[in-house]
Parts: structure tokens; sequence; C-alpha cells
């Protein structure tokens, strides 16, 4: 039986290190094959490079990070800002999801502080819903591979939506033994550091990842260190509902009843 896949598909370099990296290599840690994508070129990063010369450092810096991470990496195909949910966009990520047969995609939050995260995150979805659709035509084009995905979405940066509402997460998994490899991953993006500095404020991006691995920790009440997940509706890309990564990662999982409840119970 073939190896199961996964694949990480976030905006920016350096967002798959922030929010998804330590589930990414756990799945790989349990036998799955693991991809990585950013979307864009990162080629807005810098006060210091044109935006050519930093595309060329962030690819160099994304390629390092996720050889750090055991994944296969895939280029991107749009610029910082200018990721929009268009059809042009559409049909390069449905390539790139047709070609890697995903069993599960990990991606933004569907709410989140900046647009390249949210219209990632609504790429991601409606790329993956062509999986058995062999009448949209990718670019390239490459024949859908028929098989169920399942799409998870991350927590968002500052764990809040675009409008400060505190967001919860359904699922969460430990990522304490992978910490060391998260800090290592990330800091393949040298080229950020004074970038965030000046543009965001963190005056230490390192640390901000590992203080976002504590607060979700936090919001687990189970972990030191998580990453956090929600799981997307199941129609049109499984044909039942199914819980991939809590299979895969039942030894790091921790699924949040009262977050369960209250979906059981919306109306």
């Amino acid at each position: 039986m073939s190896a199961k896949v996964a694949i990480a598909v976030a905006a920016h370099p350096d967002d798959v290190e922030f929010m998804m990296s330590g589930t990414l290599m756990l799945l790989k840690q349990a036998g799955w094959e693991t991809h990585y994508l950013n979307v864009s070129s990162g080629n807005c990063g810098s006060r210091k490079t044109g935006p050519e010369e930093t595309a060329k450092v962030r690819e160099s810096e994304a390629r390092r990070a996720a050889e750090l991470l055991g994944a296969t990496f895939h280029p991107g195909f749009s610029d910082d800002l200018e990721i929009l949910y268009d059809v042009r966009h559409l049909r390069k990520l449905a390539a790139i999801l047709h070609e890697v047969a995903p069993d599960v995609v990990l991606t933004h939050a569907p709410q989140d502080y900046m647009e390249d995260h949210v219209n990632v995150s609504r790429l991601a979805v409606t790329a993956a819903f062509t999986h058995s659709m062999p009448n949209f035509a990718t670019d390239p084009s490459v024949e859908p591979p028929f098989k169920e995905v399942t799409v998870y979405h991350g927590m968002p940066y500052g764990l809040r939506d675009n409008l400060r509402k505190k967001v919860d997460a359904g699922l969460f998994v430990d990522v304490a033994s992978v910490a060391e490899h998260k800090l290592n991953a990330l800091a393949a993006h040298e080229s950020q550091r004074s970038w965030l500095d000046a543009s965001q404020g963190l005056d230490s991006y390192l640390a901000r990842m590992e203080e976002l691995d504590r607060e979700v920790g936090a919001l687990s009440r189970r972990f030191e260190r998580a990453e956090g997940w929600r799981r997307h509706h199941h129609p049109g890309f499984t044909s039942k509902e199914v819980d991939p990564l809590l299979e895969a990662l039942s030894d790091y999982c921790h699924v949040n009843d009262e977050y369960e409840r209250n979906l059981n119970h919306a109306t």
C-alpha cells in the first residue's frame, strides 16, 4: 500500500513554519509523504533589496526550510498582495494538487488578519474540490487523482479572526517533540529577521513562533506546545466524514470536545 500524502499550502515563505510545520513533520514521522507550497514568492519582504532579488532569496530560504522539514518543495506562482481568488490562481493550484494527489491538505484559516492568507485558504479548498473533476482545466493540464481529500484549516495568526474574535480549534496536535525542528526550519528564513521587526514589530520572530505554540497549547488544556486545526466540512471531498489527522497522529492529538459539541448543536 502506498504512503498517505499531505501537503501544506500557505501564502508566504515562513507561514508553513509558523502554523503548520509541526503537524507536517509528525505526519512525515508517521510514514506519510509530505509536500510544501508557498503560493507567493515573498517578493515584498524586504526594505533593502528589490522584488526580484528578494524573491530569489526567499525561495532559496524556503527550499532549505522544506528540506529541514523533510517535505518536497513546490515553487510558488504569485507575489505578495497579488494572491487573488481567481481562475488563474485556481488553475495553477489545482494542477499542483492533482499532481501531488494528497489525502490531506493543510492550509490557512478561512478568516485571518490579511487577505493573502484568506485567499490561499479559499483557493486551497476549491482546488481540493476538483479532485474528481476531469472537466476542470488546470495549468498545466494534469488529470485529477480521483482520490478523496480532507482539508484542515490552521489557526489564524494571533489566534483571532480578521475582526479580532478569538478562534478555537477542533483538534490539537502536540508539537513539543518537534519544537526544535520547527525552530530550525523557521530560522532558515534568515532574511525575515529584520523585515518582520521593521514591518510588523516582531523583534524576535523565532520567539514569537514558540509563543504561539504555547498559546495554542494552553487552549488545548492538554499540551505545552500545540498546533490547532479545524476540519472543513466533508461533502464533495470525501464520501463520509473522516478525520485522517486524528487517525494518523492519535498519540499526539487531543479532540476539543466543547468545540465538537458546539458544532453538533449549531443551528
